[in-house]
């Protein structure tokens, strides 16, 4: 199965539908009265439906077992058809679609096998996704001129030529894969001075964005959030919230980041840690979906707030 461990965790929602149809008006009415010989079609293929989509994961070799949190069918019956529509939600890392048509499909085919002892024309007329929501996608906005950023690597053993940087290599490539481009990239020790200047520098360029990776944790030379947040004129909290709940699912020792993020006018600046594990896993927790932030500032700058 695709490794999915990296996703953040959200609610997902998705929609399907199958089509039954008959070749004699009568298996609908015959539906309709609960005068089909084999039993109750529709609570039948209800009670089939939910056990569809709960099992999808023992059937289709690549789904994800999941926790379902709420599913339903519901059935409309016209002249000759008999329409299914499966919804299904859930809070998890990955999307209910093929849940969703698997709980339609299996409705169906109760429905068929119900009905063919006394409707040889039945069939299954198609099964498909009518939407979806939740994913990643849904979350992205979209920038008439490309995100500005900035990435500062804070470390003293990279400064001094000791250790190669890679937590700042793997930051600016995956502001790069967003579509942001990452018009500085800078270099200093963990001295508070240099990194506050720095900082403040770049903020006054107007960048949307600004990241620093090194010093948020406990060694005594880890001074990076005492270094920026006297330069923020707002902090958002939440932010960093998030980054320390989804790395705390993966390492207990994400509770001992304390890396912070906040405003500089209308630059938003986030502390990473400085490993490159670390670096990664804030990225995928907090990106693309802390864009909006910059979304926000866009919209304020042109309505003049």
């Amino acid at each position: 199965m695709i490794d999915i461990t990296h996703k953040p965790t959200t609610l997902r929602e998705a929609t399907a539908t199958a089509l039954v149809t008959v070749g004699d008006p009568a298996s609908i009415a015959a539906i309709r009265g609960k005068k089909v010989p084999k039993g109750d079609v529709l609570e039948s293929a209800r009670v089939a439906a939910l056990l569809g989509v709960k099992r999808t994961a023992e059937l289709i070799p690549d789904c994800h077992p999941m926790p379902i949190e709420h599913a339903e069918v519901t059935f409309d019956l016209s002249e000759q058809e008999v329409l299914i529509t499966m919804r299904v939600r859930t809070i998890y890392r990955t999307g209910v679609e093929v849940e969703a048509m698997h709980g339609a499909s299996i409705a169906a085919l109760t429905i068929y096998d119900m009905l063919k002892p006394i409707d040889k024309s039945v069939a299954i007329a198609g099964i498909r996704l009518v939407e979806k929501s939740g994913g990643k996608s849904d979350r992205v906005d979209r920038f008439d001129v490309p995100v500005k950023a900035a990435v500062l690597v804070i470390s003293d053993s990279v400064s001094s030529g000791k250790k190669e940087d890679k937590a700042g290599v793997a930051i600016v490539e995956r502001l790069k894969g967003l579509g942001v481009e990452v018009l500085e990239s800078g270099l200093v020790p963990d001295e508070p001075e240099r990194i506050a200047e720095q900082v403040k520098a770049w903020a006054s360029q107007g960048l949307d964005l600004i990241i620093t990776t090194g010093g948020t944790g406990l060694s005594p030379r880890d001074r990076t959030p005492e270094a920026i947040a006297p330069i923020l004129d707002r902090e958002v909290p939440g932010i960093m919230e998030a980054a320390r709940s989804y790395g705390q699912e993966r390492t207990p020792w994400a509770m001992m980041s304390r890396g912070l993020a906040g405003m500089i006018g209308r630059t938003l600046v986030i502390t990473l840690p400085g490993s490159t594990r670390g670096a990664k896993e804030t990225m995928d927790a907090l990106f693309p979906f802390v864009l909006h932030v910059v979304k926000v500032q866009e919209h304020a700058f042109r309505h003049g707030q």
